[in-house]
């Protein structure tokens, strides 16, 4: 079975309800990004970070997976799928896909501010101050801030590596490390960027650009990958 590795970002998600990371202003939910998703937000004001996450999660609760979710999940029959996301939803996970790497974390895992090993899957969609961990400490949002390494990063890098086949799809490809990982891809193997707005990238072989929104853009894929076969 062929090695499908696919790279998702914020695009896929949007086409559920979710709203995309940032806006032009660099704003997230009317919040400045570095207030929530950063070690120097959340030691001024670990209220304000819980909060906005515990709202993410409300409103991820009702989000459905989308057509693209639900094509990638269904490619499982045909392919060896991995899914590296930098989403931190569960729409690949509801959608049914199986193997799917989070680079920047999962939503609805709770994280030890003293023991990053702990990890707790959570119940419900709310952490609240005074909810410890075994250690005794606060329980923060499982989230890769800015500025925090990205543990995930090794495990998808490995697998770009291993892949046959590599598709990015809903992601500009500027946030680093993420956006490197298409150069660690064989070279020889086929591509596909599928985004509605096509980020610029430098000469590439055996390249297919899809420029539209995710679930068009991955049926398309698909087709092309079946007349690849005959």
């Amino acid at each position: 079975m062929r090695k499908l590795v696919v790279l998702t970002g914020a695009g896929i998600s949007a086409e559920s309800g979710i709203s995309t990371f940032r806006d032009q202003n660099g704003l997230w939910e009317g919040h400045d990004v570095m207030e929530v998703a950063s070690p120097e937000g959340w030691r001024k004001n670990r209220e304000l970070v819980l909060d906005f996450y515990n709202q993410r999660r409300k409103a991820c609760l009702k989000a459905k997976p989308n057509q693209a979710h639900l094509l990638l999940a269904e490619l499982e029959r045909d392919y060896d799928v991995t899914i590296i996301t930098q989403n931190v939803d569960d729409l690949h996970e509801k959608a049914g896909s199986s193997n799917v790497i989070h680079l920047h974390g999962e939503l609805f895992k709770a994280q030890s501010t003293v023991d990053p090993s702990l990890v707790y899957p959570m119940e419900g969609w709310e952490i609240k101050l005074g909810d410890k961990c075994e250690k005794g400490s606060q329980l923060r949002p499982y989230i890769v801030w800015f500025g925090e390494q990205v543990p995930m990063m090794e495990p998808a890098m490995y697998a770009a590596g291993e892949a046959d086949i590599f598709a990015v799809v809903g992601t500009s490809l500027l946030v680093y490390p993420a956006a490197g990982l298409i150069s660690y891809c064989p070279l020889d193997i086929p591509k596909f960027l599928i985004d509605i707005k096509m980020p610029v990238l430098p000469a590439m072989q055996h390249l297919t650009k899809i420029e539209e929104k995710a679930s068009t853009g991955v049926s398309k894929m698909i087709k092309l990958l079946k007349e690849e076969q005959h």
